[in-house]
């Protein structure tokens, strides 16, 4: 059985700094932020703005950091009994709820209000409808369903469109291009992490791999079918005239190597192969959204 620390230390502002960090899990929330910020850089035609870069990543990164917070909130109980989420400030016992629920209405209400106020009213509404969609949607779907993968993938796949918008005003062809690339990637990104988690997801309850049963050849083929799904999606950016020939060649050639890890996973159907499939995913998503960046300069 997994112990919970529940140990009172005298207050330090490195450990809550530390603290504050694994709620919004800062990592991630860059990486998210990254996106954003790369669909801008695609999206934008007549010059970047400085101003504007700075609103969508500030903006964005307290959307996020909300979301992943509320998630925590959320999920504080379930958290005490997986080894990989054990020493979270909340299932540890070292951050209250209310204290993480105002921290992360601040953040939240500052994102939108930022996103809506020095980019435009359309980003603001993406910002809010991926914070709401992500914590009071998906993270409670998670207890219930493995379609909760299906669900978190909308919100998960808007940080790229949010950055077109915020470059355009608008949602066009181009941001939709963004967002399907993303939303397809989640699937095999997210079941490669599920299925070399599946143990400790289970001892929370979780079961998010598309089989009931777990880590089988039918979670392995939904994985394959999704993951090719990518090659055919790779060319719509070139179709709308949003990337060139060698953006092309790099977005296939990228579908390509994560399909073939995702074959071999189908194959041997061992953790080791779901952590190169995650690994190859990892590179997938700032690759090929830097390879369309670079492609238009």
């Amino acid at each position: 059985m997994i112990k919970v620390a529940t140990t009172e230390k005298p207050f330090s502002l490195r450990t809550k700094l530390v603290d504050y960090n694994q709620l919004i899990k800062m990592r991630l929330t860059f990486t998210v932020v990254l996106s954003a910020v790369l669909g801008y850089l695609i999206a934008v035609q007549t010059g970047i703005e400085i101003k504007a870069i700075l609103a969508l990543t500030f903006g964005g990164f307290l959307v996020v950091g909300s979301a992943n917070g509320i998630n925590q909130i959320i999920e504080k109980d379930f958290d005490s009994k997986m080894i990989r989420t054990n020493d979270r400030p909340l299932a540890t016992n070292r951050m209250s709820v209310i204290e993480a629920s105002i921290f992360c209405s601040i953040l939240g209400i500052s994102g939108v209000y930022i996103l809506g106020t020095y980019l435009n009213q359309l980003s603001a509404i993406l910002g809010f409808a991926s914070l709401v969609s992500y914590a009071f949607l998906y993270t409670p779907l998670k207890r219930y369903s493995s379609f909760a993968v299906f669900v978190g993938a909308f919100p998960g796949a808007i940080p790229p469109l949010l950055g077109w918008v915020a470059a355009t005003g608008s949602i066009s062809m181009g941001g939709i291009a963004l967002f399907a690339l993303q939303f397809i990637w989640q699937f095999p990104h997210f079941w490669a992490i599920a299925w070399i988690l599946d143990d400790d997801y289970k001892r929370a309850g979780y079961n998010l791999l598309p089989s009931k049963d777990g880590r089988n050849k039918k979670s392995a083929m939904l994985t394959v079918i999704y993951t090719l799904t990518l090659i055919p999606v790779s060319i719509l950016p070139f179709l709308i005239g949003i990337s060139g020939n060698i953006s092309l060649f790099i977005l296939i050639a990228c579908g390509i190597a994560l399909s073939i890890q995702a074959v071999k996973l189908y194959k041997t159907c061992s953790i080791k192969d779901a952590k190169r499939l995650m690994f190859f995913s990892i590179i997938y998503n700032p690759l090929v959204l830097l390879a369309l960046f670079l492609d238009k300069i």
